[in-house]
């Protein structure tokens, strides 16, 4: 991919960004060091973290506002391409999230692939949304008011969680609020897809994240379809949708697709796509006047669905 088709405020920031290297094994075990090893960012004046063991099935990172929150919450789940990350990479984000919406946040730190390929991950991140639950009333949080929320491969499990909680019944989210999501391993088995090089996360790391995760080749049919969030047949009944992406990074297609199946379905979508804007763009360039726009946007979105009288 040419660095002229960036947008020319986002240049700067991918001039030396090519993709992210989980082909190598000894890389995938390099970056699992390194990303607890980043420093956290700080918590601001207003908000305080604290993190909550889940014997194994991924510790919880929660941050709480002082006020203690409107009674909403959202559940955030990080990205990473289903092999790498941790939920300690998202804390500007998630503390930004408290404050501003002065909301509870609950962050994820599942379990990864291929050592736990699905349903691991996925199972992970319900027992954390069974957590919030749980304890909402302590928390002075309203069940019904929990958004959940993801990027990249984070994007892709909260689309995987609300469809296993429709399935289950019970309390459903209020809203779905997806960034640049990973949503259809039949994009990884696009093999043409390889020679145009997207920036941070091209296809050739897609195939090593979804085979990982699924334990079976990308787009073929041996693939469980429960694990993919585009492969489910039926949208209907799931709750709103924001879905925000660029327009030219490995994943606008499959976002417009999902999009456009959750329209179908009589789901409200609001989809989002920035011109010029490679993979993941608000994190490797959020002091940008184009990033800033787009995440005021989704937040403007996710405050709508999140407002006290909105539910029901």
């Amino acid at each position: 991919m040419r660095l002229s088709q960036v947008n020319p405020e986002l240049r700067p920031a991918y001039r030396f960004v090519r993709t992210t290297p989980v082909g190598h094994p000894g890389l995938v075990k390099l970056a699992r060091v390194v990303f607890p090893l980043i420093p956290h960012a700080k918590a601001p004046a207003g908000v305080r973290l604290e993190t909550v063991a889940q014997g194994g099935a991924g510790d919880l990172r929660v941050y709480t506002p002082d006020s203690g929150g409107s009674g909403a919450a959202v559940l955030w789940i990080h990205g990473g391409g289903l092999v790498i990350g941790a939920a300690s990479q998202d804390d500007g984000r998630c503390f930004t999230i408290a404050r501003d919406l002065d909301v509870v946040v609950v962050s994820v730190d599942y379990r990864l692939a291929p050592e736990y390929p699905f349903p691991t991950p996925l199972e992970d991140c319900r027992q954390a949304w069974q957590w919030l639950q749980q304890h909402s009333a302590e928390r002075g949080i309203d069940p019904a008011r929990v958004a959940v929320g993801g990027q990249s491969a984070g994007g892709g499990l909260a689309a995987g969680l609300v469809q296993r909680l429709h399935d289950d019944g019970g309390v459903q989210p209020a809203a779905q609020w997806l960034f640049c999501p990973m949503l259809d391993d039949r994009t990884a088995g696009d093999r043409a897809l390889d020679r145009i090089g997207h920036l941070l996360w091209d296809n050739r790391a897609n195939r090593v994240g979804w085979q990982a995760y699924l334990g079976a080749a990308p787009g073929s049919p041996e693939v469980p379809v429960a694990a993919v969030p585009a492969r489910r047949t039926d949208f209907s009944g799931l709750p709103p949708a924001w879905i925000g992406t660029g327009d030219i990074e490995l994943f606008h297609a499959e976002n417009l697709a999902y999009a456009a199946s959750l329209r179908a379905a009589g789901v409200a979508c609001v989809l989002d796509v920035v011109p010029g804007a490679p993979h993941a763009f608000e994190t490797v360039a959020p002091h940008t006047a184009v990033a800033r726009a787009y995440w005021q946007r989704s937040l403007d979105w996710l405050t709508g669905q999140l407002a006290d009288g909105n539910q029901g």
